[in-house]
């Protein structure tokens, strides 16, 4: 394994702790199915990511066999559970952390609202004051991008960048979501599912009533940057 520091080696153990134990809020939440869905987070002060290995049950994820992987998406030779296969989305996870350094995780479910609109191709209108405070408008749709290489990466970033929206639904996918770190992906993801559900609802008693875009960019701010007691700001 490379050289690393005692200091990045401490900030490896945060994240392999943080990350396994969020893995436990997608089921929680019921956002994830068996084996299906993955939380990643970027190892401060290092070009490093930590995500889950690929088809492990969520009871049996650990810090010790979360993965740690270089931005280029290859597993950190002799580091722990670096014997097991990282995510297979693992490639689109390290497109994101290059090209998004603002970003500190990623997470992708396929919780099934959200999912439903991703199949529909439609994305997700700013109809409650909710969606206007976590995600500063639409859930935008990404492109269809086959699971694998990167192209799920180069989607969510064409689609995300510049956009205030946490959350992307990929076309005929499902649902990923960035934050500032994995925790702050992980309720973007519990977030999203909220209001697929609720416009959902909405949708078949009629055309929800839109929310005018002044009000949209007043609740957004509030709630980034007022709400709660340690405001820190949207990730964008």
């Amino acid at each position: 394994m490379t050289d690393i520091t005692p200091e990045v080696q401490a900030a490896i153990d945060r994240v392999r702790n943080d990350v396994a134990a969020l893995h436990a809020e997608l089921v929680r939440y019921g956002l994830v199915v068996w084996t299906g869905g993955n939380v990643s987070g970027r190892v401060p002060g290092a070009d490093l990511f930590v995500i889950k290995p690929s088809g492990v049950l969520y009871d049996e994820l650990t810090p010790a066999n979360m993965i740690l992987c270089t931005l280029d998406g290859s597993v950190v030779d002799g580091s722990p559970g670096s014997d097991r296969s990282p995510s297979s989305d693992t490639a689109a996870h390290a497109y994101v952390y290059r090209n998004m350094p603002d970003v500190g995780g990623v997470v992708h479910t396929h919780s099934p609202y959200a999912v439903a609109w991703a199949a529909y191709g439609e994305p997700i209108p700013c109809v409650t004051t909710a969606m206007a405070d976590e995600f500063g408008g639409e859930i935008p749709i990404g492109p269809f991008a086959i699971i694998g290489d990167d192209s799920i990466g180069r989607g969510i970033v064409e689609t995300l960048s510049g956009h205030r929206s946490r959350a992307v639904l990929m076309k005929n996918h499902g649902p990923f979501t960035i934050g500032k770190d994995a925790r702050d992906a992980v309720k973007a993801a519990v977030m999203v599912e909220d209001v697929a559900r609720s416009v959902l609802f909405s949708r078949q008693l009629g055309t929800p009533n839109p929310i005018p875009q002044p009000a949209i960019d007043s609740l957004f701010n509030r709630y980034q940057n007022v709400y709660g007691q340690d405001p820190t700001g949207s990730l964008n």
